[in-house]
């Protein structure tokens, strides 16, 4: 195929014969002729039959033909004097239309055709954000000095005590799939002060909710010698608008500092806002994050808000707490749109700091072996974060589901397709 000629190539070659390729997007058969509309991974391409006829929807073809210009074509261009040849059988039917505007199935369907429902142009555009986001979060932290590290996905013990895991049979032993990559990027941060990863964890999270997902991607990070949580969230500031760069269709604004807010303060805010009493709860409520999304929008005029300094009875033990106020931690969630995108802190770093806070928790410290031995050999304050691909995706396109910007879901009820 050295000779095809993409779909967004063609203005260049008009008046000139050429080779192209791809999928029939759509067959229009009129009385006297055949439009048939050819899609690449670049765009589509009409193409005129001077009969009726022509292969089905989803044929993979090549088409020889004149470029000529017509101004009602696709991009003022179409194929004239065409051969047109098979590439593959004449293919079956879609699940739906793919040559409509909008998606007129539902979500299951969707989701049980995935394979071919993402061929789409409205469907594949998420994971076309998607690419272009992962490629602004490693420029943003390649800029800072970051390495990228590929950690192991199958780990001995669970990274935050308490959480669920999947556990499996690792050649006759105990198992599980990693939650996070928490354990190693600290110890990176031993190696290289900053670290970042993009790959896959596992939450056995029984959650049936438009939010959750059993597998997802994480865009983590970890940094060394900080002096707290918030010269993580300086980063982080930096990787989302690197993120938002790369995606300049979503026009979305990273504030230069992104406001914060205290999450004791916060549960005033929203008592106040809400006529509800949070007072006592560890964490946010779905609705609380929108109603504090909402105020952060009319007051600071930003789609981005922390909330910093969560109770430490939510945070993990290898969390560290605010000097100040300990029943509090150096910790944060951004709020993007309504919806908790990451969560990120500063971490212990002392060995006798871990033992303490394992032995408050009521936990043994022999399960975590490994892992706080490389405390015990000089570690420098440090912190980190985790995003949420999938849900930075589906809040850029308005998406309500985050099954709407996952390849191939698993949650509590899929494990197919």
């Amino acid at each position: 195929m050295i000779s095809r000629v993409l779909a967004a190539d063609l203005p260049r070659h008009v008046g000139g014969r050429v080779r192209i390729a791809g999928w029939v997007h759509r067959r229009r058969r009129l009385k006297s002729v055949t439009f048939l509309v050819i899609r690449d991974r670049t765009g589509l391409a009409q193409v005129v039959l001077a009969e009726p006829g022509g292969p089905p929807e989803e044929t993979v073809v090549e088409v020889e033909g004149l470029v000529t210009a017509n101004p009602q074509a696709p991009g003022g261009l179409e194929l004239t004097g065409p051969t047109v040849g098979l590439l593959s059988e004449p293919a079956e039917p879609p699940p739906f239309d793919l040559y409509r505007p909008t998606v007129r199935a539902t979500l299951p369907t969707v989701l049980d055709n995935a394979a071919v429902a993402l061929r789409h142009p409205r469907l594949k555009e998420a994971f076309t954000i998607s690419a272009a986001s992962v490629a602004g979060f490693r420029s943003a932290l390649d800029g800072l000095g970051f390495t990228e590290t590929h950690t192991p996905k199958i780990v001995p013990s669970a990274t935050e005590s308490g959480a669920n895991v999947f556990g499996i049979d690792y050649f006759g032993k105990r198992a599980f799939l990693a939650q996070s990559p928490q354990f190693y990027k600290q110890a990176l941060t031993g190696v290289f002060e900053r670290v970042y990863e993009v790959g896959p964890v596992f939450r056995a999270e029984p959650h049936d909710t438009a939010r959750h997902l059993a597998q997802y991607t994480s865009l983590d990070a970890e940094l060394g010698f900080i002096d707290s949580h918030h010269d993580v969230m300086a980063v982080l500031r930096e990787a989302i608008a690197g993120m938002a760069a790369a995606v300049p269709s979503a026009e979305v604004v990273v504030p230069e500092t992104i406001p914060e807010i205290h999450f004791s303060d916060a549960q005033e805010l929203i008592a106040r806002l809400s006529g509800e009493d949070p007072g006592g709860e560890p964490d946010l409520a779905p609705a609380h994050e929108r109603l504090l999304s909402d105020w952060g929008l009319r007051e600071y005029g930003s789609e981005f808000l922390f909330v910093t300094g969560y109770p430490m009875a939510k945070r993990p033990f290898y969390t560290h707490p605010d000097p100040e106020r300990p029943e509090y931690s150096h910790s944060f969630d951004l709020l993007f749109r309504g919806l908790e995108l990451v969560t990120g802190g500063q971490r212990l770093h002392r060995h006798a700091d871990y033992l303490a806070a394992l032995a408050a928790r009521g936990e043994p410290a022999e399960p975590y072996r490994d892992y706080l031995s490389v405390f015990a050999h000089g570690m420098p304050p440090h912190g980190g974060f985790a995003l949420g691909l999938e849900r930075w995706t589906a809040r850029l396109l308005g998406w309500p589901n985050v099954r709407q910007a996952t390849l191939f879901p698993r949650d509590l009820h899929r494990l197919t397709p």
